[in-house]
C-alpha cells in the first residue's frame, strides 16, 4: 500500500477513471474538476476520435496522451465520464457497463430512458444508492435551473414554471465559442463574417435556439428537452411548465428568468430564506446597489447564482414569483455535476 492510500480517508479508494471526448470544451472542464476537487483518480485515460489520439493533454501536471475510443478501453477503468454526443454514448455506454465501468453520460441519450437515473446530486442524488451502471447527466439548462426550484419546491410545493434563457455560446461547444470571438472582432472591424458553427449572427445579435421545430408543439428541440428533464428531475410529472430558450452572446454560464407559481402564498424573503440554505447556491440579490445574477460573474464558479426575487405583480393571489440565476453552462450545467454524481461512487 502506498503512503498516498495510507493518508487518504478509510472509505475511500482509488478509482481508474476514463473521460470519453477529452478534448472538447466540456472534456477540459472535467479534467479541470477531477484535479481541482482532490478526486481519488487511480489511472487516467482520455479517449477521444482517432484523429485526436496521441495529443497530450495535462492531468496534475502530469501529461496523459489520448487515446482512441474503443470498448477494449474501458477494460480495467472503474468509472467513465462521457461527453462526446448521444450516438457515442447509445454506442459505447453499455459496452463500457457490460466491462464493470459506471458511466456518467452528459449527452442525451439516456436522459428520458425510464431506467436510467436522471441524478442533481443536491437536487435527487439518493438515486445513486443502488449504484447504478449508467447515470444521466442533465441538459445545461434543466440543471441550474433546478438547483433553484428544488428547494423552493421542498418548502412550497409548485405547481408551474414559465423560463426564458439566455444561453452562452459554451452550449454549442468550443467551436461555437471561437465563432462567438472571431465574429464580434470582424464586426468591430467593419468585416464581414459568415457563421459555420451556427446559423445565425452571433456577434451583437440573440436568436432562438438552434435546435429543429417540432411542427405539432412549436418548441425547439432545447426546450423540449428542458421542460421534460426538469419533470423527471423534480419528480413530477404533471407539472405545468414552459420554455423559451435564446442564444445571447455571451461566451460561458447560462442564465435565466423563471416565474414560479406555487400551491400556497409566498413572499421573495421567505424564498430568500429557503435558497441560502440550499447547497450550490450563492444570493446575489442586492436591490440597494442593483446588483444580480451576471454570467460574468458566474463564469468558473461551481455555485449557481440566484436574485432578483420578487412577487408578481400580475397575480393578486400572491402565489407568483419572479427569479433570475446564472450558472456556468461548462461547470454545473455539464463538468462539475458529473464528477459530482462520480464522487458519490468513490465514497
Amino acid at each position: 500500500m502506498s503512503l498516498q492510500d495510507l493518508e487518504r480517508p478509510a472509505r475511500q479508494r482509488l478509482l481508474n477513471v476514463a473521460i470519453v471526448g477529452a478534448t472538447g470544451a466540456v472534456g477540459a472542464e472535467l479534467i479541470g474538476c477531477l484535479e481541482r476537487r482532490g478526486f481519488p483518480v487511480g489511472q487516467l485515460k482520455l479517449l477521444a476520435s482517432a484523429r485526436s489520439a496521441g495529443r497530450t493533454l495535462v492531468f496534475k501536471g502530469q501529461p496523459v496522451a489520448v487515446e482512441t475510443l474503443t470498448a477494449e478501453a474501458f477494460d480495467g477503468v472503474d468509472i467513465a465520464l462521457f461527453s462526446a454526443g448521444a450516438a457515442i454514448s447509445r454506442q459505447f455506454a453499455p459496452l463500457a457497463a457490460a466491462r464493470g465501468c459506471v458511466v456518467v453520460d452528459n449527452s442525451s441519450a439516456f436522459r428520458m430512458d425510464e431506467g436510467t437515473p436522471l441524478v442533481v446530486p443536491e437536487v435527487n442524488g439518493g438515486l445513486l444508492a443502488g449504484r447504478p451502471m449508467i447515470v444521466a447527466n442533465p441538459n445545461c439548462v434543466a440543471a441550474i435551473a433546478v438547483m433553484a426550484l428544488a428547494p423552493l419546491h421542498a418548502r412550497n410545493p409548485i405547481v408551474r414554471v414559465i423560463g426564458s434563457t439566455y444561453q452562452s455560446a459554451s452550449g454549442a461547444g468550443a467551436a461555437a465559442m471561437e465563432e462567438l470571438e472571431l465574429s464580434t472582432a470582424a464586426h468591430l472591424a467593419g468585416e464581414a463574417f459568415t457563421p459555420k458553427v451556427l446559423p445565425h449572427p452571433y456577434a451583437f445579435n440573440v436568436f432562438s435556439h438552434n435546435t429543429a421545430i417540432d411542427p405539432a408543439t412549436g418548441y425547439n428541440g432545447e426546450e423540449t428537452k428542458v421542460m421534460a428533464e426538469v419533470r423527471k428531475l423534480m419528480g413530477t410529472p404533471d407539472l405545468r411548465v414552459s420554455f423559451t430558450c435564446i442564444r445571447v452572446p455571451v461566451l460561458r454560464a447560462h442564465s435565466m428568468a423563471l416565474n414560479v407559481e406555487f400551491e400556497g402564498q409566498v413572499t421573495a424573503n421567505d424564498a430568500l430564506s429557503w435558497l441560502a440554505a440550499a447547497p450550490g447556491i450563492r444570493l446575489v440579490n442586492d436591490n440597494e446597489n442593483n446588483h444580480f445574477p451576471m454570467p460574468s460573474e458566474a463564469t468558473g464558479v461551481d455555485d449557481v447564482l440566484v436574485g432578483r426575487l420578487r412577487g408578481d405583480a400580475s397575480d393578486p393571489t400572491g402565489r407568483t414569483l419572479t427569479l433570475f440565476l446564472s450558472g456556468d453552462q461548462l461547470l454545473k450545467g455539464a463538468a462539475l455535476n458529473a464528477v459530482q454524481i462520480a464522487e458519490q461512487y468513490a465514497s
